[in-house]
């Protein structure tokens, strides 16, 4: 679309570039024809003054034609006719081309009729005027005369608009097909790499069996997190139990780093079967380690406890950090959970965040749905669409 930037950009300056010259042609095109065919009194006239005489003429009368140009370009085309709503753009373009005629008439009778009077007593002053025929004859005259000009200009305007809408949708619809067929190679690509990766892994941990109990171990926590990653956090819902557990693998992968230096206190419910969220959890876990336990040089630490109350999930999560460092910018992590957060469960969470001199505190509430309650809305919402109440 860019390729000709004059004709289908948008930017300011090539739009205005392009009323300019639009108009400007048409300017000069009704100059010509007016000066080609004037009235009694500039016949006599050399050509070059009766375009001199004409130029205010023709500029008056292109209100009338920018009034329908643009109501056809800006009002008509994209609400009715794009839309399909053909019978109603017919009749609003009907009416307009008729209020363009009008306005042209009005101009015609009033202003422009002054000016050309000025002119002809002017330039022939000792010329017997005819008598003026009646007013409705002079209105219909000139109404006849601004349809001609009126459905001159609309359609020219008309139809500049509707090929550069028509481009537009045709380069719209080749973009789309472009970006589907890119989406199912990005899904292709998404099919094989996690295979290739989960293979690798698991090649790798065979090796290291023999080698490093412990590396064996962390190989293994980071393919079951990865699984958990790559293929149950696609779902706009997940167990809880799964969540819980991929972040006590995380924790497990983390913690590792620390041998026995690191102090950790973790509860959480043994069974539960509500759904969150996916990865709504893991940020503030994630923040722990990150501007908590990695920043302390002696005696980490890290409390997180996860309670179960009714429908109520609570999360109490606590980290030292040292004094040093004003934690109060942890990241864009917790920016994108607190959106989450209000786009997931509006009205049904409540995080509060404590930056404390030595500690971080971080309190969430979170109302959940269990998974019998989402499997009961499931089929309820399968029923009310098959079954139709009959009528009376």
């Amino acid at each position: 679309m860019q390729q000709i930037p004059f004709i289908y950009s948008n930017s300011i300056k090539w739009r205005l570039s392009r009323h300019l010259i639009f108009w400007l042609l048409w300017f000069l095109f009704q100059l010509l024809l007016y000066s080609f065919s004037p009235s009694p009194a500039l016949q006599q006239q050399p050509f070059l003054h009766r375009l001199i005489i004409t130029s205010p003429e023709t500029l008056m009368y292109l209100v009338p034609s920018m009034f329908l140009a643009y109501t056809l370009m800006y009002l008509v085309i994209p609400n009715l006719v794009l839309p399909g709503r053909y019978g109603w753009a017919t009749i609003s373009a009907v009416v307009l081309v008729f209020l363009t005629a009008a306005l042209s008439a009005v101009l015609s009778l009033t202003v422009i009729d002054y000016f050309r009077h000025l002119n002809a007593d002017k330039l022939s002053p000792l010329v017997a005027r005819e008598p003026h025929p009646a007013f409705y004859i002079q209105f219909g005259v000139a109404m006849l005369a601004g349809l001609r000009g009126s459905i001159t200009v609309g359609g020219v305007a008309a139809a500049i608009k509707l090929m550069k809408c028509f481009y537009e949708r045709q380069q719209a619809a080749l973009m789309l097909e472009k970006e589907k067929a890119n989406a199912e190679l990005q899904m292709l690509k998404a099919q094989l790499h996690p295979h290739f990766l989960f293979n690798t892994l698991n090649n790798i941990y065979s090796f290291t069996q023999e080698v490093s109990e412990k590396a064996s171990g962390m190989i293994m926590g980071l393919s079951q997190l990865l699984r958990y990653i790559l293929y149950d956090c696609s779902k706009p819902l997940v167990p809880l139990d799964k969540e819980l557990k991929m972040i006590k693998d995380y924790i497990q992968l983390e913690s590792t780093r620390y041998d026995e230096g690191l102090d950790l206190s973790i509860q959480m419910p043994k069974f539960t079967d509500h759904l969150i969220a996916p990865l709504l959890l893991l940020p503030f876990v994630e923040n722990a380690f990150k501007h908590g336990a990695s920043q302390v040089t002696e005696h980490p630490w890290i409390s997180l406890a996860v309670y179960i109350n009714n429908d109520e999930l609570s999360m109490k999560l606590i980290n030292g950090k040292p004094a040093t460092v004003n934690n109060s910018n942890p990241g864009i992590g917790i920016a994108n959970v607190r959106k989450r957060l209000e786009l997931l469960y509006p009205g049904q969470h409540e995080l509060v965040i404590n930056n404390e001199e030595e500690m971080y505190i971080v309190n969430l509430t979170i109302t959940l749905a269990t998974a019998r309650a989402q499997v009961v809305k499931t089929v309820y919402h399968a029923t009310d669409q098959e079954i139709q109440l009959p009528h009376h």
